[in-house]
């Protein structure tokens, strides 16, 4: 497995996203058990979860748990970075809605803590800014549970240049990592990656492979990424994953995934070597 860096923390250059195991068509446990198995034992070190990661009202953080009962249950689950997030809800319904309250951020960090069964978090997100909460007074509160220890690195999700910079001063140049939908249908956060290159601050694409439900179509969907695939013997999926890794060294892809299957076919990306013509024919999409 070839690694990257977050912070200070080596990790494996591909992630393992937990959303799918949690939230609506979500497998039976065994079978999501078995799929953060399946990335431990492939040499994953990385897994993204958040307390908002669950279907019903009632089983707020339900991936939180789920990967904590994984980790405890595996050889090497106590090698792993657990990145977590704080500050997006699910009423239960199928919608999203928001708090980035000082208040809710601490509590709910508190309440991330328990589940993952750990004295300090190894990341902690602030998971998507509030318009009703100035986004200062957001980051300051993920400032003070690092002050306070209760966090050991910090990150932002959904962020634009401008948000970037002002967390990264707010938390005093602690920021560490910029969680952002990047993918080949959603290519808006190329300045921002290109603003976490120049800083030296990981960059993790979120739904890398379009999301849940079209990660299957991405061959179908963009040609040139199934031409490059078939050159190479591989999937659309892997070529997509290499040329997200082939843009910058902080680029950390955090694939979802329900199946052992498919993420131990995402993490073939981490050894395929594209050329830089292929490179190009992909940029251009």
């Amino acid at each position: 497995m070839h690694t990257r860096r977050i912070g200070d923390v080596e990790v494996s250059a591909i992630g393992l996203g937990g959303m799918p195991m949690s939230i609506e068509g979500r497998p039976d446990e065994a079978r999501s058990l078995a799929t953060i198995h399946a990335a431990l034992d492939a040499g994953v070190t990385l897994i993204d979860t958040a307390d908002a990661y669950h279907r019903d009202a009632h089983e707020v953080g339900h991936n939180e748990t789920l990967i904590a009962k994984a980790l405890a249950s595996h050889d090497l689950g106590k090698s792993v970075l657990v990145a977590t997030k704080g500050g997006h809800l699910r009423p239960g319904d199928g919608s999203w809605t928001l708090d980035g309250s000082p208040r809710h951020l601490k509590e709910a960090c508190e309440a991330s803590l328990r589940r993952l069964g750990v004295e300090a978090i190894g990341l902690y997100q602030f998971h998507r800014p509030d318009p009703r909460v100035p986004y200062a007074e957001s980051v300051g509160a993920i400032r003070d549970l690092l002050d306070e220890g209760k966090i050991l690195m910090a990150g932002i999700s959904n962020a634009n240049p401008e948000r970037i910079g002002q967390a990264n001063e707010i938390l005093g140049g602690r920021l560490v990592s910029v969680q952002n939908q990047f993918s080949p249908a959603f290519r808006s956060s190329e300045p921002e990656l290109r603003l976490c290159d120049e800083l030296g601050i990981a960059f993790l694409p979120w739904s890398p492979l379009g999301g849940i439900s079209r990660a299957g179509e991405l061959g179908s969907a963009y040609a040139p990424f199934a031409r490059v695939a078939e050159a190479h013997g591989v999937s659309p999926q892997q070529v997509c994953l290499a040329w997200m890794l082939a843009k910058s060294p902080v680029v950390v892809p955090i694939p979802g995934s329900s199946r052992p299957e498919t993420i131990r076919d995402s993490l073939g990306a981490v050894g395929l070597v594209l050329t830089a013509e292929e490179i190009a024919e992909l940029d251009a999409v």
